[in-house]
Formats: structure tokens, sequence, C-alpha cells
């Protein structure tokens, strides 16, 4: 049987807000989205699986990267502009899709009479991404604050600006399936950096914001089926995985699936989770590197990936 790799990652608490992204007049914007009835700020996917590619890039691990950073140009630079999933972890574990237009237009000499004109098509190189990523969503709604700034030197229309800014935790979750990878054991990769990510992107600029875990949820199972994306609720500031255990205890995961780590692991409703059977780590690392060992065993990979 097939197996498959799901997280939900709560994020550390900090203060976010999209400076020189976009904008609003002369408000720089933080991207929203209405969650449960509530005004909540996101991050995109998008955003995170860049910060993953960069991790790749600068980590020191030799990752070979197609999708290259340049921070001298401020611009992507591609190894290999025809892809190669094979050579290239970021072409295998986040996919690529280049569209090309027609290079031949259509003849202007009239048609025989009863045939169709010859229409000139594109051409798309593309493979989907096997690494799917959540949105990530504030886990506090957004009230709205603002930061005000002015401009030194001589005024203009533009001299006086204002950022949205929200202090708060993100979750998001992923999913992988290591049987589409060219590479299997680069799933090892995957957990390596996102257990490590540093600032995550939003749309133009980046905000030095912390998104490495502070809670983890991770679960290796045969089951098709996450179960576990946005489990984390806060009540009256504190974190909770209520959806989680219920879940649990009605049998829709088993126990033995479910690796939890993190600042999460200190309430009481976790305690009762291991005690039924769930792998319960009071630090993120320590979680990782024991999935890690799991998923080398189960898929008979090197015993170099152990340590990685």
């Amino acid at each position: 049987m097939t197996f498959h790799l799901f997280g939900n990652i709560l994020t550390g608490y900090g203060t976010a807000a999209n400076n020189r992204g976009e904008n609003e007049g002369n408000i720089t914007t933080l991207q929203k989205i209405l969650w449960k009835n509530n005004v909540h700020t996101t991050v995109s996917a998008e955003a995170i699986r860049w910060a993953l590619r960069y991790y790749w890039q600068t980590c020191g691990d030799d990752y070979q990267v197609n999708r290259r950073w340049n921070d001298d140009a401020n611009d992507n630079i591609w190894q290999n502009e025809n892809f190669d999933d094979t050579a290239f972890i970021d072409d295998d574990v986040l996919g690529f899709m280049r569209a090309e237009g027609a290079k031949v237009e259509a003849s202007d000499e009239p048609k025989a009479k009863g045939k169709k004109a010859a229409v000139a098509k594109g051409t798309t190189t593309a493979k989907r991404g096997v690494l799917e990523v959540t949105r990530a969503v504030s886990i506090t709604p957004f009230s709205g604050d603002l930061t005000f700034n002015s401009l030194s030197g001589k005024k203009g229309r533009t001299s006086l600006y204002g950022t949205e800014v929200h202090a708060t935790c993100y979750q998001y979750g992923f999913a992988l399936t290591p049987e589409r990878l060219k590479d299997k054991s680069r799933i090892i990769a995957v957990l390596d950096g996102l257990s490590s990510l540093g600032e995550v992107a939003g749309n133009h600029s980046r905000f030095l914001y912390d998104f490495s875990p502070e809670s983890l949820i991770l679960r290796w199972t045969h089951d098709f089926s996450p179960r576990i994306l946005y489990c984390f609720e806060e009540d009256e500031g504190e974190i909770s995985i209520g959806e989680l255990i219920r879940k649990v205890k009605n049998q829709d995961i088993e126990p033995e699936e479910l690796w939890i780590a993190g600042a999460v692991t200190e309430s009481k409703e976790v305690k009762e989770l291991e005690e039924l059977g769930v792998h319960i780590f009071p630090g993120i690392k320590l979680a990782v590197q024991s999935m890690k060992q799991v998923i080398a065993r189960d898929l008979k990979l090197p015993q170099l990936e152990l340590i990685r």
C-alpha cells in the first residue's frame, strides 16, 4: 500500500507586516480572508513554497535547485529552462509549468472549400507538484492594527504611509505522497525544510517572521485523506487540538500514525493522547528525526538518510 505524509504546522507568535508589497493608497495591506465568520490574515502557499526552495538553495546540503534566487539581480535564475525532475529537487517536489504561445500563425491563404482552417496551437510543459501546501491562516482574527510613518526630507503625496500589522501565529498544512517522486528520499529534504523555514515571502516583499513550527503534527499513513488540517484552535490565549482528539477517540485516525511535538504537548489533553499510543515529543527536531527514521525504514531508504 502507498504511504502518505501529512502535516499541520503552527508557527510561533510574531508580528506580520507585508512591507513594500500590495497597497491601497498609502496603506500597505496584508492579505485577508473571512475565516469562521471573522477576518483573518493569510499567507499564500506559493510564498511558503518559495521559502522552501530558498532553504534548499542556501542550507548547504548540496541540493540541486533549478530555479535559484539571485539576490543581486533580484530575480530567479533558471539552471535548465527545459526542467529536469531527476536532477533538480524543486522540479521533482514542487513541480513546474511553462506555457508557450503558437510559434506559427495560421495561414492567410484562402482555405479550400469544405475544409477548416488550420489553427496554430501553443504548447505546455508541466508537472504537478508532489508537495501540496495549504494557505497559512492566522490563529487569531485581525483587529486592524496600523503603523503610520513619514518619509524624511522633501514631502510629497506619498510622504505619509501606513502598514497593516498583525501580531499572531499562523497555521498551515501540507501533504506529500513519496511514491510520486522521482527520488523518494527527497521526502527527507521536505521535512528538513518545513521544520526550518525562516522568513516567508508575502506577494512582492519579505517580512521577517519565523515560520518554523512551534507546534507540529505529522501523520504517516496509508489513508488518502489528511484529517488533521487546520486542527489548531485558540481559546482565550490557549492553543488546543480538540477536533484532532475527537477523531483519534472515534477511530478516524489511528493513534500510532500521529507524531505531535512542540508547545502544544504541554497541555493536559495531549497527555491523554500519549496514553492512546500517539508519539509525543516536547521538541520539534526530535519529532522530525523520529519521523525520518520511520519513513526511511518503511520506504527502504539508504541509512545515510537517517542522519541528514
